[in-house]
């Protein structure tokens, strides 16, 4: 086995965790060309990896299934001996089935896994502890290497580091997520920076479209010490402020996978979806705040909802520990 292609073309948190396989096939076989195609806008998480040949594109904004075919006519060109996909759409099925390489490895939840030379299950109980994410995606190379599951890590440069100037003593709080029921509200949040020593630094963490947000917090609160980086910071600048941190503060969301990939401390909130569906943080030093309410309606979805179902938004009545 000279070259490997692995698909992941889901959101930020899906990329960060599948880069446990790509930990785990280098330590295998340090000769691998590994090669991971993700979805543009992700791709900055991934440069300047040093276990990485190459990153593989798909713009699926900009003439989607364009874009797919020349992908697949890329794919086809390169001979992989191996490709994964991670990804359970037809989309990724349609890359790894008409691949051309010698073993097709997928989920059976895939629409197109029958014309893959192996499929495994992807099973995500509701009320019941499931497997987490790296575990599932484990799977997929336990054959090629053995069953201890590897931990995803990224590689921030020298440069992300040196440039930040962080403050010895801080936190880094990401207050936002794409799904409001994922979301800690804004005054939650006032609440815990407002508990935090006055000495302690708070960087307000998140993308560009999270930057008013933050922005709302720190002036609501009463704590003297913040800078809102949001939008200010690559991904992997995020990850390593995150590192370097006395503690992140997270949701439900992807900056709580850039804190496992640093190994960095975290606690996370959980609010309508459940640390059973296995996403959970992976650091040495991590805890989980959710509601200790028995609630009917929780969770109320594998992913968030825009807004609560119920309009009561109870599972977010909960106290995190600083």
């Amino acid at each position: 086995m000279k070259k490997i292609l692995i698909i992941q073309t889901a959101f930020i948190g899906d990329v960060i965790l599948a880069t446990s396989l790509v930990e785990k096939l280098s330590a295998f076989y340090p000769e691998l060309k590994i090669d991971f195609l993700l979805r543009k806008g992700n791709e900055s998480l991934l440069h300047g990896h040093p276990k990485l040949n190459a990153v593989l594109i798909w713009d699926k904004e900009g003439g989607k299934y364009k874009n797919l075919y020349r992908l697949l006519r890329q794919i086809r060109r390169s001979k992989y001996d191996v490709v994964i996909t991670l990804q359970r759409f037809l989309s990724s099925g349609i890359l790894t089935a008409f691949s051309g390489a010698k073993l097709k490895i997928g989920f059976d939840k895939n629409p197109l896994s029958r014309f893959f030379d192996e499929s495994f299950p992807h099973v995500i109980e509701i009320h019941q502890q499931s497997q987490h994410e790296v575990e599932r995606n484990h799977q997929l190379i336990q054959a090629l290497t053995d069953d201890k599951v590897a931990m995803p890590k990224l590689y921030p440069l020298d440069a992300d580091s040196k440039t930040l100037g962080q403050d010895e003593n801080s936190v880094t709080i990401s207050p936002c997520s794409v799904w409001h029921t994922k979301q800690w509200p804004a005054d939650k949040w006032v609440g815990l920076i407002n508990r935090l020593p006055k000495t302690t630094k708070v960087y307000l963490l998140g993308a560009p479209g999270d930057k008013e947000a933050c922005n709302r917090i720190a002036g609501l609160s009463s704590h003297s010490n913040i800078e809102v980086m949001a939008g200010s910071l690559s991904l992997l600048q995020s990850a390593a402020l995150m590192k370097e941190a006395q503690m992140n503060y997270v949701n439900d969301s992807a900056p709580l996978h850039l804190a496992s990939a640093m190994n960095a401390p975290v606690t996370a909130v959980f609010l309508s979806t459940v640390p059973q569906f296995g996403f959970t943080p992976l650091s040495d030093n991590s805890a989980i705040c959710e509601t200790s309410d028995k609630l009917a309606c929780r969770p109320c979805g594998l992913h968030g909802k825009k807004a609560c179902p119920e309009g009561h938004f109870k599972c977010s009545e909960i106290e995190v520990i600083i």
